[in-house]
C-alpha cells in the first residue's frame, strides 16, 4: 500500500484530474467507481481495477476487502485528501480507477436494444440503464449528444447496471434502424395507439428522447410503431427513465403471460 500525504505528490495530481474532470477522465479511457458497491459490480463483471484509494478513516472497514485485492495498486489518503477526489459530500471511504469497458460487441440488427437520443441527464441515464439491464436487455445505443453513461453519477444511478450492459456511445441512431430487423418504437405523447393495447413483437427496438424535446423527427419517422402512455393525470409528460420503465416492463409482463 502507498501512502500519500501531500497534494503535490505527481501521482495524486493525476488521480485528482481524473476524479474532477470528466474530460480527463474520458480522454484517459478511465472511469471512477465510488463505494464499495460499484467496487464490487465492476469487478464481478470482470472489470480489471487498477487503482484503489482508500480514506484513512475507513482503511479499517475494508480491510478484509483490500486484502482480497491485494495484487492492485492501492493508495491511503489522509481524509482532508481524500475529500478532494470524492465526488460526494459524504464520502464513501473507497475509490477506485478503472478502463471503460469496451462493449463486447457491434449491435446486432436482430437483437432487443434500447435507443438513446439526446438523454442529457445522468441521472436519469443511468437510471434508464438500471431499469433495461432488469428487463433483460443488453444492447443499448446512444447517440452523441447523450450524457456520459460511465460519468460518477450516471453510475451510482445505475448502481452497476453498466456492468451488465453493452453500450455503444457516438450512434448514428438512424443508421442503425435503417438495418434492424424488427420491431422499433418511439414513445409519443400524442400518438394515437396506447402501449398497453399495441401489438409488441420480439426483437424490438425503443427509442427513448431527450427530456426535453423527445425523439428526434427523423427517428420518429423510422420508428415502426409510434406508442403513447395513457396518462388520466394533469401532467403533460412522464421523465424518461420512467417511461422506459413503463414501456419495458409492460413488454416483460406480456411474456410472462405468454402473449408475446
Amino acid at each position: 500500500m502507498i501512502s500519500i500525504t501531500s497534494r503535490e505528490n505527481p501521482r495524486f495530481k493525476i488521480l485528482k484530474r481524473w476524479a474532477n474532470q470528466g474530460r480527463a477522465r474520458r480522454s484517459a479511457g478511465m472511469l471512477l467507481l465510488d463505494g464499495l458497491h460499484l467496487l464490487e459490480a465492476a469487478t464481478a463483471a470482470g472489470v480489471v481495477l487498477e487503482t484503489i484509494v482508500v480514506e484513512a478513516a475507513a482503511h479499517n472497514k475494508h480491510t478484509a476487502w483490500l486484502a482480497a485485492h491485494g495484487d492492485t495498486e492501492t493508495i491511503l489518503l489522509p481524509d482532508r485528501l481524500f475529500a478532494e477526489l470524492a465526488d460526494t459530500e459524504t464520502p464513501s471511504g473507497l475509490l477506485g480507477f478503472a478502463r471503460i469497458p469496451a462493449p463486447k460487441n457491434e449491435a446486432p440488427p436482430d437483437a432487443d436494444c434500447v435507443l438513446l437520443d439526446g438523454v442529457q441527464d445522468p441521472g436519469n441515464l443511468g437510471t434508464l440503464l438500471r431499469t433495461a439491464a432488469a428487463a433483460g436487455i443488453e444492447e443499448i445505443l446512444l447517440s452523441p449528444a447523450c450524457a456520459d453513461p460511465w460519468s460518477p453519477k450516471a453510475l451510482r444511478a445505475g448502481q452497476g447496471a453498466q456492468f451488465l450492459l453493452n453500450i455503444h456511445l457516438h450512434c448514428d441512431l438512424a443508421a442503425f434502424l435503417r438495418s434492424y430487423h424488427g420491431q422499433s418504437i418511439a414513445t409519443l405523447p400524442d400518438a394515437p395507439q396506447s402501449l398497453f393495447n399495441a401489438p409488441l413483437s420480439t426483437p424490438a427496438a425503443w427509442i427513448f428522447g431527450a427530456e426535453g424535446q423527445g425523439v428526434g423527427p427523423e427517428l420518429i419517422a423510422l420508428a415502426t410503431q409510434k406508442l403513447s402512455i395513457p396518462m388520466p393525470g394533469k401532467i403533460e409528460s412522464l421523465n424518461v427513465a420512467a417511461a422506459a420503465a413503463l414501456c419495458l416492463f409492460e413488454k416483460v409482463r406480456r411474456k410472462e403471460l405468454g402473449n408475446l
